[in-house]
């Protein structure tokens, strides 16, 4: 009998070490991405939308705290979702902590899923899901609804700057009624007209921007006049 009380208290005391590793886990992984405060990177970038032939691009990518990025095309036409500023992780704890962290503990593959929920009715972001490898301290997946740019996805393979939460590729899925075409762009439809509404076509298709990264220049600082 006393050993079926002890059981049952280690199980008890299990349960609520899981929910207090919960925040435990999220500051581990905040603790991470903080440590770079500026990034310029070199990358290729493909853009996978049904409706849009881009080739792909060799891009640069420019990240300075807090929260600023930007994606320069260098063939000088710029195929980026409005909302892929959330490309940078950072941004999901832009809120200084005002959030609440509920634990819905693990998926199939064994990554802890935790959920964000901004306290502040001005976040811009609604609810961030994340899917973290706890081992490591690093988000793999991620999936986020905000006010202004919609809903997207975000899949992280690391490597050489893992120690850095920075990964060598992002693939970030997005709804293609938040993209914003840009100027001199037109749409190919696939009856070949160009005369239908755009929003019409965008609308309930889905998108993905694939970026490769390479040569991370961390913390080595970047000019503010980038960001402009």
């Amino acid at each position: 009998m006393r050993s079926l009380f002890s059981f049952i208290a280690l199980f008890f005391l299990g349960m609520n070490v899981q929910a207090q590793s919960a925040e435990d886990l999220v500051k581990q992984v905040k603790t991470k991405l903080e440590k770079v405060n500026n990034y310029k990177a070199d990358g290729k970038l493909k853009t996978n939308v049904s409706f849009l032939k881009a080739p792909i691009a060799n891009v640069a990518i420019y990240y300075k705290k807090p929260g600023k990025l930007k994606v320069v095309n260098k063939s000088g036409i710029s195929l980026i979702p409005k909302g892929s500023v959330n490309i940078s992780l950072s941004n999901l704890f832009l809120s200084n902590n005002n959030y609440d962290i509920i634990d819905v503990g693990k998926d199939s593959s064994g990554l802890r899923i935790i959920k964000l929920l901004p306290k502040e009715d001005t976040a811009e972001i609604i609810l961030a899901t994340l899917y973290i490898d706890e081992k490591n301290s690093l988000i793999k997946r991620s999936k986020t609804t905000t006010k202004e740019n919609g809903s997207y996805e975000l899949e992280m393979t690391y490597g050489k700057y893992a120690d850095w939460g920075l990964p060598d590729k992002t693939i970030f899925s997005f709804n293609t009624k938040d993209y914003k075409m840009p100027k001199g762009v037109t749409l190919d439809y696939d009856d070949g007209s160009k005369k239908k509404n755009q929003q019409e076509v965008l609308k309930n298709k889905k998108g993905k921007v694939e970026i490769s990264f390479t040569n991370y220049s961390i913390n080595q600082g970047v000019d503010e006049s980038v960001f402009k």
